[in-house]
């Protein structure tokens, strides 16, 4: 076996991989319609991109999705952090590269020649994802249990304020999918080895 058919994305990793996709659509699409059933701001989403119908079937369907993510996101971070891969692929991330690298993609100069390997800017933006997933969760949970997590809700300024927080997880999360989606059909063989893993 050469070193173009070696593994790059393990099968856990891509089962994780596509499970979140699933669960953060799902939650997106019915965040959305509770958002509009009781909107922060003086705009609503549009109704055909959201999920459930009603708010309590969009509560259903965050709910059960909040589930997946949460335990597929766990088993995500305990893989990673097991077999030592999060530390060899996302760090160390040096602020002198993160800049060297960004610039470069900025100007459409930046070179990603092996994929078995990420820039200063994908490392950047991996954990950065990660971090902005436990915020959300967190976040999550001061709205959903509010009672029962006081400590975490005082943390968020109340429950409105766990609201904002929510919502704006919500939009960095919706900027890494967009960028996330853009690199990739710049540079399609990502996808491919996402899905064969090769």
């Amino acid at each position: 076996m050469n070193q173009h058919d070696s593994i790059i994305h393990p099968l856990w990793l891509r089962l994780t991989h596509w499970i979140n996709v699933v669960a953060i659509v799902l939650m997106l699409m019915s965040g959305w319609r509770i958002f509009n059933a009781s909107p922060i701001w003086r705009f609503s989403i549009p109704e055909g991109i959201t999920l459930g119908g009603w708010l309590g079937g969009a509560l259903q369907w965050h709910f059960a999705a909040m589930w997946l993510l949460a335990a597929n996101g766990l088993l995500y971070l305990v893989l990673n952090l097991g077999s030592g891969r999060f530390k060899t692929k996302f760090l160390p991330i040096g602020p002198h590269r993160l800049w060297t690298d960004l610039r470069a993609a900025l100007t459409g100069h930046l070179v990603h020649d092996n994929p078995r390997e990420y820039n200063a800017v994908q490392r950047a933006a991996y954990v950065f994802v990660v971090l902005d997933l436990i915020v959300l969760v967190m976040s999550g949970l001061a709205l959903w249990k509010s009672v029962q997590f006081p400590l975490l809700r005082e943390l968020m300024a109340g429950y409105e304020g766990a609201r904002r927080v929510h919502f704006f997880a919500m939009v960095l999360l919706v900027a890494f999918i967009v960028v996330h989606v853009v690199m990739v059909v710049l540079v399609p063989r990502t996808l491919v080895a996402m899905l064969r893993g090769r």
